[in-house]
């Protein structure tokens, strides 16, 4: 599962990202508002563990903006304030969970699986973009009757551009989402690109990834 965790103490991000790490999750930190909700707003990800009080833009507004573009990735709010109302605030805003600090491992760990389980009758095992589906279990990409397989790189460039809902992606947070602490550059993450570009027309699909210059990339749609 793919857990973005959204904390200015750096301190207690990383120690975030430890636990879930150890249970066998990928984390991913940001330590703003507005970074949060760009990597969010990127798609891919399971849950979001999203702090309140944040530099640039509070975790209300982070979580109030994501449900306003169509993200309905569940989010478990952390904070220091411990009243109903500022709890009702952040649920207002579109959290589905709320959590005080400081908080144990096992708290967490349980909060994070009963928002997956909360979300299992809708949750599902395939990402859908105009006539692709990309199935989640056997890394098969599909149009119509035709399927090719991907690798695990390719799986993971192509859930991020499907999931992105034809926002645009760079190349940072391809590398960052794709292969993390590895050594790689950008031309990697071209050459990626250019393997799922030659598989998209193998299938026969309507979709291109087309390049934004400076920008990244983005799923589009030609034809029919």
């Amino acid at each position: 599962m793919n857990v973005l965790v959204v904390e200015d103490e750096r301190n207690l991000a990383d120690a975030i990202a430890r636990i879930l790490t150890d249970a066998s999750y990928h984390a991913e930190t940001a330590y703003d508002g507005k970074a949060g909700l760009s990597l969010a707003l990127a798609g891919g990800y399971d849950a979001v563990v999203l702090d309140v009080m944040l530099p640039g833009m509070d975790g209300c507004e982070v979580v109030h903006e994501m449900r306003r573009q169509g993200v309905s990735t569940p989010v478990l709010m952390l904070t220091a304030r411990t009243t109903t109302e500022d709890k009702v605030e952040g649920l207002d805003a579109g959290a589905d969970d709320y959590m005080t600090k400081p908080f144990e491992a096992p708290e967490l760990l349980a909060r994070l699986r009963a928002l997956t389980r909360r979300r299992g009758d809708v949750m599902l095992d395939q990402v859908e973009f105009a006539d692709l589906v990309l199935d989640l279990t056997t890394h098969d990409l599909s149009c119509g009757d035709a399927s090719v397989h991907l690798s695990g790189k390719e799986f993971e460039v192509m859930r991020t551009l499907m999931s992105s809902s034809a926002r645009v992606v760079s190349k940072q947070d391809l590398l960052r989402r794709v292969w993390g602490d590895d050594e790689a550059s950008e031309n990697s993450v071209e050459a990626y690109v250019s393997f799922l570009r030659k598989k998209l027309a193998h299938v026969g699909s309507t979709v291109q990834i087309t390049t934004l210059r400076m920008l990244g990339y983005r799923l589009e749609v030609f034809g029919s």
